[in-house]
């Protein structure tokens, strides 16, 4: 009885410990791997369209900002001063991403943002350059050549993260380009749990939403087109198995549930002998 307790127990100790491990190979970013641990980038089916730079779309919002040597125009405009544009960078994160939401454009569900005295303009399906000639166009209506002047940009990068991240959420990074690595480390970054060799990237286009699983632990990520985030791109971590199993941590804690885990058997298989 004895040899069978302690042939119970062994395959107890083992169980726990090899199914409680997460290797650093699992961990660690941007390895430069000897063997392949399966594609770097696995797509679900697209309807391809040749356009490489980012195009409007629904729900984004973008600054507008019109001047012209006519204050008066400026004021209907609502041309938005450098002065309160430089505070709204300075203060940074999702608070600097409201004062874009307060003073821009959200381009609504038919595609289109109204601009004081200029009217509705469609904005959706094209890049900011293009928005940049319409909007010209139309303040030609008003102004003489070469006495304005139009800015368009988007209010910052916006972006979900979802599953096992530190802080989960939505945010809003002020840069032009954020990089999938610094979209992590902004939501605190993945825990020890997170499939890093497998996490999803949903990225919106004007024809639908597509699914890229990404590999961050291969630092060939940095040539590739996922390497740079879109606005409304959602990272979606994955778990590992070990997650299911609720195994510690570290090693403290596996130590910890090994200990009252062969604390419990041991007792179960004393009072099962105790009866018999």
């Amino acid at each position: 009885m004895k040899n069978k307790i302690r042939s119970i127990l062994f395959i107890a100790v083992v169980a726990i410990v090899s199914y409680s491990c997460v290797s650093n190979k699992k961990v660690i970013f941007m390895q430069e791997l000897e063997e392949s641990t399966g594609p770097l980038v696995e797509s679900s089916k697209k309807y391809p369209y040749q356009v490489e730079d980012y195009l409007l779309q629904v729900n984004d919002i973008v600054e507008i900002n019109i001047k012209t040597t006519d204050q008066n125009l400026n004021l209907i405009f609502g041309a938005v001063s450098d002065d309160s544009q430089s505070g709204a960078m300075m203060s940074g994160g999702q608070g600097a991403g409201d004062a874009f939401f307060m003073n821009g454009y959200t381009i609504d569900d038919r595609g289109f943002v109204e601009i004081p005295l200029i009217g509705e303009v469609k904005l959706v399906g094209i890049t900011t350059e293009q928005a940049k000639e319409i909007i010209e166009n139309e303040v030609l209506k008003y102004v003489n050549q070469n006495e304005f002047f139009v800015r368009v940009r988007l209010g910052g990068i916006r972006f979900s993260a979802l599953g096992e991240f530190t802080r989960s959420g939505k945010y809003t990074i002020l840069q032009n380009r954020v990089t999938i690595f610094e979209a992590i480390a902004y939501a605190g970054d993945l825990n020890t749990y997170a499939k890093r060799d497998e996490v999803l990237l949903v990225r919106q286009y004007p024809d639908g939403s597509q699914i890229h699983k990404i590999n961050l632990l291969d630092r060939e990520l940095l040539g590739s087109e996922y390497y740079f985030l879109k606005p409304n791109d959602m990272i979606y971590a994955e778990p590992m198995k070990v997650r299911e199993i609720g195994a510690g941590n570290n090693l403290v804690e596996t130590l910890t549930l090994l200990t009252t885990s062969i604390t419990a058997i041991a007792l179960i298989l004393t009072l099962v002998q105790s009866n018999n």
